[in-house]
Protein backbone atom coordinates (compact mmCIF):
# COMPACT_ATOMS: atom_id res chain seq x y z
CA UNK A 1 0.00 0.00 0.00
CA UNK A 2 1.37 3.39 -0.99
CA UNK A 3 2.17 5.72 1.91
CA UNK A 4 2.10 9.51 2.29
CA UNK A 5 5.80 9.23 3.13
CA UNK A 6 6.88 7.18 0.10
CA UNK A 7 8.97 8.77 -2.66
CA UNK A 8 7.37 9.59 -5.99
CA UNK A 9 8.42 10.62 -9.48
CA UNK A 10 6.09 12.75 -11.56
CA UNK A 11 7.13 14.13 -14.92
CA UNK A 12 10.80 15.07 -14.66
CA UNK A 13 10.64 15.66 -10.89
CA UNK A 14 11.50 13.19 -8.13
CA UNK A 15 10.28 13.85 -4.59
CA UNK A 16 11.25 12.22 -1.29
CA UNK A 17 7.64 12.04 -0.08
CA UNK A 18 4.10 12.90 -1.17
CA UNK A 19 3.62 15.98 1.00
CA UNK A 20 3.39 19.30 -0.85
CA UNK A 21 3.85 22.76 0.61
CA UNK A 22 1.07 24.80 -0.98
CA UNK A 23 1.71 28.31 -2.39
CA UNK A 24 1.06 31.07 0.15
CA UNK A 25 1.63 34.80 -0.21
CA UNK A 26 3.86 36.08 2.61
CA UNK A 27 4.79 39.58 1.35
CA UNK A 28 8.50 39.51 2.15
CA UNK A 29 9.96 40.50 -1.23
CA UNK A 30 12.30 43.48 -1.33
CA UNK A 31 12.36 46.59 -3.54
CA UNK A 32 11.74 45.77 -7.18
CA UNK A 33 9.82 42.64 -6.11
CA UNK A 34 13.18 40.88 -5.60
CA UNK A 35 13.29 37.73 -3.43
CA UNK A 36 15.36 38.28 -0.29
CA UNK A 37 17.76 36.25 1.84
CA UNK A 38 14.95 36.06 4.41
CA UNK A 39 12.83 34.25 1.82
CA UNK A 40 15.70 31.85 1.11
CA UNK A 41 15.81 30.95 4.80
CA UNK A 42 12.04 30.49 4.95
CA UNK A 43 11.94 28.05 2.05
CA UNK A 44 15.11 26.26 3.15
CA UNK A 45 13.50 25.56 6.55
CA UNK A 46 10.63 23.78 4.78
CA UNK A 47 12.70 21.82 2.25
CA UNK A 48 11.71 18.47 3.76
CA UNK A 49 8.43 18.76 1.84
CA UNK A 50 8.35 16.41 -1.12
CA UNK A 51 7.56 19.46 -3.24
CA UNK A 52 7.39 23.16 -2.44
CA UNK A 53 5.15 25.32 -4.62
CA UNK A 54 6.40 28.88 -4.24
CA UNK A 55 4.22 31.82 -3.37
CA UNK A 56 2.42 33.33 -6.36
CA UNK A 57 4.94 35.22 -8.46
CA UNK A 58 4.28 38.03 -10.95
CA UNK A 59 5.13 37.27 -14.56
CA UNK A 60 5.11 40.94 -15.55
CA UNK A 61 5.93 44.38 -14.18
CA UNK A 62 2.47 45.40 -15.38
CA UNK A 63 0.67 43.14 -12.94
CA UNK A 64 0.91 43.20 -9.15
CA UNK A 65 -1.54 42.92 -6.27
CA UNK A 66 0.65 43.85 -3.30
CA UNK A 67 3.78 45.95 -2.92
CA UNK A 68 5.88 43.12 -1.48
CA UNK A 69 5.10 40.13 -3.71
CA UNK A 70 7.95 38.70 -5.81
CA UNK A 71 8.39 38.72 -9.57
CA UNK A 72 10.24 36.62 -12.16
CA UNK A 73 10.70 39.14 -14.99
CA UNK A 74 13.98 40.92 -14.10
CA UNK A 75 17.61 39.86 -13.77
CA UNK A 76 17.59 40.90 -10.11
CA UNK A 77 14.53 38.76 -9.41
CA UNK A 78 16.08 35.73 -11.09
CA UNK A 79 19.21 36.20 -8.99
CA UNK A 80 17.13 36.45 -5.83
CA UNK A 81 15.19 33.32 -6.65
CA UNK A 82 18.44 31.52 -7.46
CA UNK A 83 19.45 31.96 -3.81
CA UNK A 84 16.11 30.43 -2.79
CA UNK A 85 16.32 27.42 -5.10
CA UNK A 86 19.97 26.85 -4.17
CA UNK A 87 19.07 26.78 -0.48
CA UNK A 88 16.20 24.34 -1.03
CA UNK A 89 18.26 22.03 -3.22
CA UNK A 90 21.12 22.04 -0.72
CA UNK A 91 18.68 20.50 1.76
CA UNK A 92 17.53 17.89 -0.75
CA UNK A 93 14.22 19.58 -1.54
CA UNK A 94 12.32 20.25 -4.76
CA UNK A 95 10.63 23.54 -5.60
CA UNK A 96 8.49 24.85 -8.47
CA UNK A 97 7.54 28.47 -9.12
CA UNK A 98 3.89 29.47 -9.28
CA UNK A 99 3.31 31.76 -12.27
CA UNK A 100 0.74 34.47 -11.52
CA UNK A 101 -1.24 37.03 -13.47
CA UNK A 102 -3.99 38.68 -11.44
CA UNK A 103 -6.13 40.08 -14.20
CA UNK A 104 -8.77 42.37 -12.70
CA UNK A 105 -7.91 42.03 -9.01
CA UNK A 106 -5.54 44.91 -8.34
CA UNK A 107 -5.77 48.72 -8.06
CA UNK A 108 -4.37 51.02 -10.74
CA UNK A 109 -2.18 52.75 -8.12
CA UNK A 110 0.17 49.76 -8.22
CA UNK A 111 0.72 50.18 -11.95
CA UNK A 112 3.72 52.31 -12.92
CA UNK A 113 1.60 54.67 -15.03
CA UNK A 114 -1.73 54.15 -13.28
CA UNK A 115 -3.27 52.05 -16.05
CA UNK A 116 -6.32 49.96 -15.22
CA UNK A 117 -5.87 46.20 -14.84
CA UNK A 118 -6.50 43.89 -17.80
CA UNK A 119 -8.95 41.01 -17.67
CA UNK A 120 -11.39 38.89 -19.61
CA UNK A 121 -14.06 41.39 -18.64
CA UNK A 122 -14.80 45.00 -17.73
CA UNK A 123 -16.68 43.89 -14.62
CA UNK A 124 -14.97 45.10 -11.44
CA UNK A 125 -14.69 43.12 -8.20
CA UNK A 126 -15.38 44.91 -4.92
CA UNK A 127 -12.46 43.29 -3.17
CA UNK A 128 -9.86 45.58 -1.57
CA UNK A 129 -6.12 45.24 -0.95
CA UNK A 130 -3.31 47.11 0.73
CA UNK A 131 -1.58 49.29 -1.84
CA UNK A 132 0.03 52.73 -2.18
CA UNK A 133 -2.90 54.47 -0.48
CA UNK A 134 -3.38 51.79 2.19
CA UNK A 135 -6.63 49.84 1.70
CA UNK A 136 -7.89 50.37 -1.86
CA UNK A 137 -10.73 48.96 -3.95
CA UNK A 138 -9.64 47.14 -7.08
CA UNK A 139 -9.92 49.27 -10.20
CA UNK A 140 -12.37 48.80 -13.04
CA UNK A 141 -10.59 46.56 -15.56
CA UNK A 142 -10.27 46.75 -19.30
CA UNK A 143 -11.16 43.65 -21.32
CA UNK A 144 -8.10 42.39 -23.16
CA UNK A 145 -8.29 42.93 -26.91
CA UNK A 146 -7.67 40.05 -29.29
CA UNK A 147 -4.39 41.62 -30.40
CA UNK A 148 -3.20 41.82 -26.77
CA UNK A 149 -3.70 38.15 -25.91
CA UNK A 150 -0.61 36.81 -27.74
CA UNK A 151 1.53 39.08 -25.55
CA UNK A 152 0.02 37.51 -22.42
CA UNK A 153 1.01 34.08 -23.70
CA UNK A 154 4.53 35.31 -24.43
CA UNK A 155 4.84 36.70 -20.90
CA UNK A 156 3.92 33.35 -19.40
CA UNK A 157 6.34 31.51 -21.67
CA UNK A 158 9.21 33.86 -20.81
CA UNK A 159 8.41 33.64 -17.11
CA UNK A 160 8.63 29.85 -17.29
CA UNK A 161 12.02 30.09 -18.98
CA UNK A 162 13.17 32.57 -16.33
CA UNK A 163 12.05 30.17 -13.59
CA UNK A 164 14.11 27.31 -15.00
CA UNK A 165 17.08 29.65 -15.40
CA UNK A 166 16.66 30.59 -11.73
CA UNK A 167 17.04 26.95 -10.71
CA UNK A 168 13.43 25.89 -10.20
CA UNK A 169 12.53 22.26 -10.84
CA UNK A 170 9.45 23.39 -12.75
CA UNK A 171 6.49 25.74 -12.70
CA UNK A 172 2.88 25.72 -11.58
CA UNK A 173 0.55 27.81 -13.73
CA UNK A 174 -1.93 29.60 -11.45
CA UNK A 175 -5.28 28.91 -13.10
CA UNK A 176 -7.33 29.24 -9.91
CA UNK A 177 -8.80 31.57 -7.26
CA UNK A 178 -10.30 34.12 -9.62
CA UNK A 179 -7.02 35.24 -11.18
CA UNK A 180 -6.62 35.97 -14.90
CA UNK A 181 -6.80 32.47 -16.39
CA UNK A 182 -9.64 31.51 -14.06
CA UNK A 183 -11.40 34.73 -15.09
CA UNK A 184 -11.34 33.53 -18.69
CA UNK A 185 -12.62 30.07 -17.77
CA UNK A 186 -15.76 31.08 -15.86
CA UNK A 187 -18.98 32.38 -17.34
CA UNK A 188 -19.35 34.78 -14.40
CA UNK A 189 -16.19 36.66 -15.35
CA UNK A 190 -16.11 36.04 -19.09
CA UNK A 191 -18.96 37.74 -21.00
CA UNK A 192 -16.87 37.93 -24.19
CA UNK A 193 -18.45 37.41 -27.62
CA UNK A 194 -15.26 36.61 -29.53
CA UNK A 195 -13.36 33.31 -29.85
CA UNK A 196 -12.29 33.54 -26.18
CA UNK A 197 -15.84 33.70 -24.80
CA UNK A 198 -19.13 31.87 -24.94
CA UNK A 199 -18.93 28.05 -25.04
CA UNK A 200 -16.49 26.24 -22.75
CA UNK A 201 -14.17 25.45 -25.65
CA UNK A 202 -13.65 29.19 -26.21
CA UNK A 203 -13.31 30.08 -22.52
CA UNK A 204 -10.62 27.44 -22.11
CA UNK A 205 -8.72 28.72 -25.16
CA UNK A 206 -6.37 31.20 -23.44
CA UNK A 207 -5.41 28.90 -20.53
CA UNK A 208 -4.68 26.13 -23.03
CA UNK A 209 -2.60 28.46 -25.21
CA UNK A 210 -0.60 29.49 -22.15
CA UNK A 211 0.03 25.93 -21.01
CA UNK A 212 0.95 24.73 -24.49
CA UNK A 213 3.43 27.60 -24.85
CA UNK A 214 5.05 26.77 -21.52
CA UNK A 215 5.27 23.08 -22.41
CA UNK A 216 6.95 24.02 -25.69
CA UNK A 217 9.46 26.15 -23.76
CA UNK A 218 10.42 24.00 -20.74
CA UNK A 219 8.77 20.62 -21.32
CA UNK A 220 5.62 18.99 -19.99
CA UNK A 221 7.59 17.13 -17.32
CA UNK A 222 8.36 20.41 -15.58
CA UNK A 223 4.91 21.97 -16.02
CA UNK A 224 1.92 21.76 -13.69
CA UNK A 225 -1.10 23.89 -12.94
CA UNK A 226 -3.51 24.74 -10.15
CA UNK A 227 -7.29 24.66 -10.44
CA UNK A 228 -10.16 25.66 -8.12
CA UNK A 229 -13.30 24.51 -9.95
CA UNK A 230 -15.88 25.80 -7.44
CA UNK A 231 -13.98 28.18 -5.15
CA UNK A 232 -15.71 31.58 -4.79
CA UNK A 233 -12.54 33.37 -3.67
CA UNK A 234 -11.90 36.86 -5.11
CA UNK A 235 -15.60 37.31 -5.86
CA UNK A 236 -15.84 34.85 -8.74
CA UNK A 237 -19.24 33.20 -8.91
CA UNK A 238 -19.82 29.55 -9.74
CA UNK A 239 -19.65 28.70 -13.41
CA UNK A 240 -22.96 27.86 -15.07
CA UNK A 241 -21.77 24.24 -15.50
CA UNK A 242 -18.49 23.84 -13.64
CA UNK A 243 -18.37 20.06 -14.01
CA UNK A 244 -18.66 20.12 -17.77
CA UNK A 245 -16.19 23.00 -18.08
CA UNK A 246 -13.44 21.44 -15.98
CA UNK A 247 -14.03 17.95 -17.36
CA UNK A 248 -13.38 19.38 -20.82
CA UNK A 249 -10.40 21.44 -19.67
CA UNK A 250 -8.65 18.51 -17.97
CA UNK A 251 -9.34 16.26 -20.97
CA UNK A 252 -7.47 18.76 -23.17
CA UNK A 253 -4.59 18.84 -20.72
CA UNK A 254 -4.28 15.07 -20.26
CA UNK A 255 -2.62 14.39 -23.60
CA UNK A 256 0.12 16.93 -22.82
CA UNK A 257 1.37 14.62 -20.03
CA UNK A 258 1.93 17.41 -17.53
CA UNK A 259 3.94 16.78 -14.38
CA UNK A 260 0.94 17.46 -12.14
CA UNK A 261 -2.45 19.04 -11.61
CA UNK A 262 -3.04 20.66 -8.21
CA UNK A 263 -6.75 20.90 -7.31
CA UNK A 264 -8.35 22.99 -4.56
CA UNK A 265 -11.38 21.03 -3.38
CA UNK A 266 -14.18 23.38 -2.32
CA UNK A 267 -13.65 27.00 -1.24
CA UNK A 268 -10.01 28.03 -0.98
CA UNK A 269 -9.17 28.01 2.72
CA UNK A 270 -12.86 27.41 3.52
CA UNK A 271 -15.61 24.79 3.33
CA UNK A 272 -14.86 21.74 1.24
CA UNK A 273 -18.56 21.31 0.43
CA UNK A 274 -19.24 24.83 -0.87
CA UNK A 275 -20.74 23.39 -4.07
CA UNK A 276 -21.31 19.90 -5.53
CA UNK A 277 -18.43 18.69 -7.68
CA UNK A 278 -17.04 15.30 -8.75
CA UNK A 279 -13.26 15.62 -8.37
CA UNK A 280 -12.77 11.92 -9.08
CA UNK A 281 -14.15 12.53 -12.58
CA UNK A 282 -11.37 15.07 -13.18
CA UNK A 283 -8.70 12.75 -11.84
CA UNK A 284 -9.83 9.86 -14.05
CA UNK A 285 -9.68 12.08 -17.13
CA UNK A 286 -6.17 13.27 -16.25
CA UNK A 287 -4.85 9.80 -15.44
CA UNK A 288 -6.40 8.16 -18.49
CA UNK A 289 -3.65 9.55 -20.74
CA UNK A 290 -1.06 10.45 -18.11
CA UNK A 291 -0.56 7.74 -15.52
CA UNK A 292 2.81 9.21 -14.50
CA UNK A 293 1.44 12.69 -13.76
CA UNK A 294 0.69 13.52 -10.13
CA UNK A 295 -2.81 14.38 -8.95
CA UNK A 296 -2.33 16.78 -6.02
CA UNK A 297 -5.27 17.48 -3.70
CA UNK A 298 -5.60 20.50 -1.43
CA UNK A 299 -7.83 22.20 1.15
CA UNK A 300 -8.33 21.30 4.78
CA UNK A 301 -6.62 17.92 4.74
CA UNK A 302 -5.78 16.44 8.13
CA UNK A 303 -3.10 13.83 8.65
CA UNK A 304 -5.70 11.05 8.63
CA UNK A 305 -7.39 12.38 5.50
CA UNK A 306 -4.06 12.67 3.69
CA UNK A 307 -2.96 9.16 4.60
CA UNK A 308 -6.29 7.77 3.40
CA UNK A 309 -6.23 9.77 0.14
CA UNK A 310 -2.83 8.33 -0.79
CA UNK A 311 -3.56 4.79 0.38
CA UNK A 312 -6.85 4.65 -1.53
CA UNK A 313 -5.33 6.03 -4.72
CA UNK A 314 -7.61 9.07 -4.71
CA UNK A 315 -4.51 11.29 -4.81
CA UNK A 316 -0.82 10.97 -5.56
CA UNK A 317 0.23 13.88 -3.32
CA UNK A 318 -1.47 16.07 -0.69
CA UNK A 319 -0.83 19.79 -0.27
CA UNK A 320 -0.83 21.57 3.09
CA UNK A 321 -0.90 25.36 3.43
CA UNK A 322 -0.98 27.15 6.77
CA UNK A 323 0.32 24.15 8.76
CA UNK A 324 3.61 24.58 6.88
CA UNK A 325 3.87 28.21 8.01
CA UNK A 326 3.97 27.41 11.72
CA UNK A 327 5.57 23.97 11.31
CA UNK A 328 8.67 24.12 9.12
CA UNK A 329 9.20 20.44 10.03
CA UNK A 330 5.62 19.49 9.12
CA UNK A 331 6.72 16.32 7.31
CA UNK A 332 8.40 14.99 10.46
CA UNK A 333 5.45 15.97 12.65
CA UNK A 334 3.04 14.19 10.33
CA UNK A 335 5.27 11.11 10.25
CA UNK A 336 5.41 10.99 14.06
CA UNK A 337 1.79 12.12 14.54
CA UNK A 338 3.21 14.89 16.74
CA UNK A 339 1.24 18.00 17.79
CA UNK A 340 1.29 20.97 15.41
CA UNK A 341 2.49 24.42 16.48
CA UNK A 342 -0.09 27.22 16.43
CA UNK A 343 -0.08 29.86 13.69
CA UNK A 344 0.70 33.50 14.54
CA UNK A 345 -1.85 35.00 12.16
CA UNK A 346 -0.96 38.60 13.09
CA UNK A 347 2.29 38.31 11.11
CA UNK A 348 1.19 36.49 7.97
CA UNK A 349 1.81 39.50 5.69
CA UNK A 350 3.58 42.09 7.84
CA UNK A 351 7.13 41.54 6.62
CA UNK A 352 10.17 40.74 8.73
CA UNK A 353 11.34 37.61 10.49
CA UNK A 354 8.65 37.43 13.19
CA UNK A 355 6.01 34.87 12.30
CA UNK A 356 8.09 33.88 9.28
CA UNK A 357 11.37 32.15 10.10
CA UNK A 358 11.13 31.98 13.92
CA UNK A 359 8.86 28.93 14.28
CA UNK A 360 10.63 26.13 16.19
CA UNK A 361 11.06 22.55 15.07
CA UNK A 362 10.47 19.51 17.26
CA UNK A 363 12.98 19.12 20.06
CA UNK A 364 13.72 15.42 19.80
Amino acid sequence: MTSLFDPIRFGDISAANRIVMAPMARNRAGPGQVPTSLMATYYEQRASAGLIVSEATQISADDKEHLDTPGIYSDEQRAGWRRVTGAVHAKGGRIVLQLWHLGRIWPASLQQYGQPPLSSTERRTNRRTFAVKELEVFSEPLALRLDELPHIVIEYRQAARNAIDAGFDGVEVHCANGHLLDQFLRHSTNPRRDIYGGPKENRARLPLEVINAIVAEIGAGRTGLRLSPVSPVNFVKQDSDAQSLFNYFVEQLASLKLAFIHVIEGATGGPRDVAPFDYAALRSRFKRCNEQGAWIVNNGYTRAMAIEAIASGEADMVAFGKPFISNPDLVNRLRLDAPLAALNSDYLHRGGAIGYIDYPTLNL
